[in-house]
């Protein structure tokens, strides 16, 4: 059984199922899928590249995920200075995981963002 951090420092890695043309084709699309609402082009215009929608749908989380912290931090910011931090650290996570999503796409590796 894996550890912790195993777990977290090697997450499952889905490039092996995708083909290498599909990859070099599809870059640019995996890399705007992490740029917040832009998720949407590769959703639509690249349907059929399965490394494209991997990257979609990471980015779609992603998405969601950064509303939900807007929201958390906005609630949090009404309590004086902790609220503030706190949501200062949940935004920084989250930016840290778009930065990852887009380092992976460049490298053509569809790993599962943890």
């Amino acid at each position: 059984m894996a550890s912790f951090k195993e777990k977290f420092t090697n997450p499952p890695d889905h490039t092996s199922e995708m083909e290498e043309k599909d990859i070099a084709d599809n870059k640019v699309m995996a890399i705007l899928a992490y740029l917040w609402i832009l998720f949407l082009i590769p959703l639509f215009a690249a349907k059929e590249s399965k490394f494209a929608r991997f990257h979609a749908n990471q980015g779609i989380i992603l998405f969601i995920a950064s509303i939900v912290v807007g929201i958390a931090s906005a609630i949090l910011g009404l309590i004086p200075i902790v609220g503030a931090i706190i949501g200062w650290l949940l935004s920084i996570c989250l930016f840290v995981f778009f930065i990852l999503g887009i380092v992976n796409a460049v490298q053509g590796k569809a790993k599962i963002l943890k």
